[in-house]
């Protein structure tokens, strides 16, 4: 394949995956580990090497670890019901086909739903999607500070060759 093919899908996905770091609809952060490996093997790994992309799956890992434990860990911290979790990732799913008010809201509503389910109590439940929301929030600022931490290891290991 043409090299400018190359670079355009490489910086294509690097794009896409930056919108889905704060658009949970998007494995973002993968997306853009998949373009910087794309953009690395154009030279054949001649300016972007195996030890920066070790680092950069490491970063990839653990921006997929933090997505998934945030909100979870948040709602655990207030001692939320399994069925509150459960209903916090049910929420976030159907939430994706509600634009971006259903993304911000889909976990609140599901975490106070499920608590509600077990407790009944409105001021627990509350309680719970709103740690749920808050762990989400601070998920989603970590995969950010991740993500420019990626394309920073990235420019600056192209740049010094």
């Amino acid at each position: 394949m043409n090299a400018v093919v190359l670079w355009v899908l490489a910086i294509a996905l690097m794009l896409v995956g930056a919108l889905g770091v704060v658009l949970p609809a998007l494995p973002g952060v993968p997306l853009m580990f998949a373009g910087m490996v794309l953009a690395a093997s154009i030279d054949d790994f001649q300016r972007i090497g195996w030890l920066t992309l070790t680092i950069l799956g490491f970063l990839t890992l653990l921006a997929v670890v933090v997505d998934f434990a945030a909100s979870v860990l948040g709602a655990k911290r207030v001692g939320a019901s399994r069925r509150a979790l459960w209903g916090a990732a049910l929420g976030a799913l159907i939430g994706l086909f509600f634009s971006l008010p259903g993304l911000v809201l889909g976990p609140f509503i599901g975490a106070v739903v499920g608590e509600l389910t077990v407790h009944g109590r409105v001021d627990r439940a509350g309680r719970v999607g709103i740690a749920t929301w808050v762990g989400l929030i601070f998920g989603t600022l970590f995969k950010i500070a991740i993500a420019f931490s990626m394309v920073g290891v990235f420019v600056l290991a192209y740049l010094i060759d």
